[in-house]
């Protein structure tokens, strides 16, 4: 790192969970954030500022002035404008050291294996359960660790599904592809916009400590967050061993 990176991460260099090797480790890393909305506008945000190297926005989505409430990468003058090119714009500003990769697509088959492949971490930010099913096939079968969050109403949830650990569960093994669960969304339901901030930047924190390498991540575990009662839980999450996704890894 040079002097004015060693000045501008000064702050993660003095905790010595991190220091100079792992925020070095951030520094060269490269991850792939699918959504660029509620959850992973603050989940971009803090990986950018906390000197990513290369940060993958993945979305297909333009700006609408509905989203403006919650998605907070995005602005007034954003509206009509494609996700992840008004997040570039936005995270620019914000690091321009951070290499911000803007994806105007819905990421799917040789092309979602093609991403991952190359990402060191993943990040779910998605609103759909066909494309968390995806996404952690991709994870699963390329070894990559994924930070899946979701946040509804007042009511927040993350896990990190990570197949390099002996044992873990991926997304599959929690909710299992094919069950009959209602895909309730944002523009239907409504969505607490705090809440979307509180799971987005916890998605960054388990990411970041993954790549420096310090702390315990969530693999194995499952946060829920009540956002009325402000209360949290945490479910254990057992690797099924007739997972069809990853059953014989």
């Amino acid at each position: 790192m040079n002097d004015d990176q060693l000045l501008r991460y000064s702050r993660h260099i003095l905790l010595p969970q991190i220091g100079v090797e792992g925020q070095e480790a951030i520094v060269n890393a490269r991850v792939l954030v699918i959504g660029a909305g509620g959850l992973g506008s603050p989940a971009a945000y803090y990986l950018a500022s906390a000197g990513v190297g290369t940060l993958v926005l993945a979305d297909d989505d333009t700006v609408d002035l509905t989203n403006l409430q919650r998605q907070i990468l995005h602005r007034t003058d954003s509206i009509g404008m494609q996700k992840a090119l008004s997040g570039q714009r936005t995270l620019g500003q914000i690091n321009p050291e951070c290499h911000v990769v803007a994806l105007t697509e819905r990421l799917a088959g040789a092309r979602l294996d093609e991403e991952v492949a190359l990402a060191d971490i993943v990040l779910d930010c998605c609103d759909n359960f066909a494309t968390r099913h995806a996404v952690n096939r991709a994870c699963v079968k390329l070894k990559k660790p994924l930070v899946s969050g979701a946040a509804i109403r007042f009511d927040g949830q993350i896990a990190v599904f990570d197949s390099r650990v002996a044992d873990a569960p991926c997304y599959h093994c929690l909710f299992p592809e094919g069950q009959d669960v209602d895909a309730v969304r944002c523009a239907v339901m409504g969505v607490f916009a705090p809440l979307t901030g509180i799971i987005g930047a916890t998605q960054a924190a388990e990411a970041l400590k993954l790549l420096a390498n310090c702390g315990t991540s969530l693999a194995g575990r499952l946060l829920l967050l009540d956002g009325l009662g402000m209360e949290w839980r945490e479910i254990r999450v057992p690797k099924d061993p007739g997972c069809i996704v990853c059953g014989s890894c």
